[in-house]
């Protein structure tokens, strides 16, 4: 599944080639996504241009706003001026940018023709991703259900031990259970949850309310340095993922623990073990993580 650095090294991709770009047409051959696609869909994005592209925790978001070249003969813009494509990669998801595209196969679900022929294409097997339109404005986007709850970014200078500590005293939950749900921090997915407590010396299982401080200082840290590390790695390619110009990430390449198990731990030696958490593989060091 892509997790944060892969959507943001995907939206890193997208930046200048979408970008500025006014989108001419709209075709979606597949509506069944994890929520339907709107049959609005078309008619809301087609002449609008794409202004920005952010990310939140694994959504993307375009904000396409009205072409003022195309308004009114006093180039007034619409009502509904700004809006935002949310977009979420789901488990096997990739958004690519093609200058010629090839016919569209069964798994791509939607083109978005933009001005000068780029085609930004989004494919997804497994139709577990998103593609939501809302017409809210910037400042009510932290609003959106999909937004809402959502935990602070990593990079966010709030983010530290003191936070995560405070966030998770007297819970009895396992730390790395509490990583993945999200709300304490977002974009932690399984290989960099796996990574990163390996990094911070720290023991998935461990009841996260147990967890000191000072520990936790170090798992911030190991947190960041981890998402940072792989953002410039071009994230990890597993099975499906690819960046949006084709190429495939390698940071599962140098992982410590991830996928390793039986494998010597690359720091002690010690075979890595695998076990399961809430359905999902985890990868340790019994004697680095204790």
């Amino acid at each position: 599944m892509p997790e944060l650095p892969e959507v943001e090294v995907t939206r890193r991709g997208l930046l200048p080639h979408v970008v500025g770009r006014r989108i001419v047409d709209v075709t979606v051959r597949h509506r069944g996504l994890r929520w339907p696609v709107e049959p609005e869909l078309e008619a809301r994005l087609t002449g609008r241009v794409v202004r920005r592209i952010e990310r939140r925790g694994k959504y993307l978001l375009l904000e396409c706003v009205p072409d003022v070249r195309t308004e009114g003969d006093g180039g007034e813009a619409r009502a509904d001026a700004t809006g935002w494509l949310l977009v979420h990669l789901g488990m096997t998801g990739t958004l690519r940018v093609y200058p010629d595209p090839p016919a569209a196969g069964a798994h791509d679900h939607l083109d978005l023709v933009l001005d000068g022929g780029i085609v930004l294409r989004f494919r997804d097997p497994r139709r577990f991703g998103a593609i939501i339109w809302t017409p809210l404005a910037e400042a009510a986007l932290s609003e959106h259900p999909l937004l809402r709850r959502l935990g602070i970014e990593p990079f966010d200078p709030r983010f530290d031990g003191a936070w995560m500590h405070r966030l998770t005293r007297g819970r009895t939950v396992a730390i790395k259970q509490a990583l993945l749900a999200g709300e304490i921090v977002v974009g932690v997915g399984n290989i960099y949850c796996s990574e990163s407590l390996f990094r911070a010396g720290i023991r998935p299982t461990t009841p996260a309310g147990r967890i000191s401080l000072a520990r936790y200082e170090k798992l911030a840290v190991a947190v960041r340095e981890t998402l940072a590390e792989a953002i410039a790695r071009g994230g990890s390619t597993l099975r499906d993922f690819v960046h949006s110009d084709g190429s495939t990430g390698y940071f599962q390449l140098d992982c410590f623990v991830y996928d390793r198990a039986g494998e010597p731990c690359r720091v002690c030696g010690t075979p890595i073990r695998q076990i399961v958490q809430g359905q999902r593989s985890t990868f340790y060091c019994p004697y680095c993580q204790h």
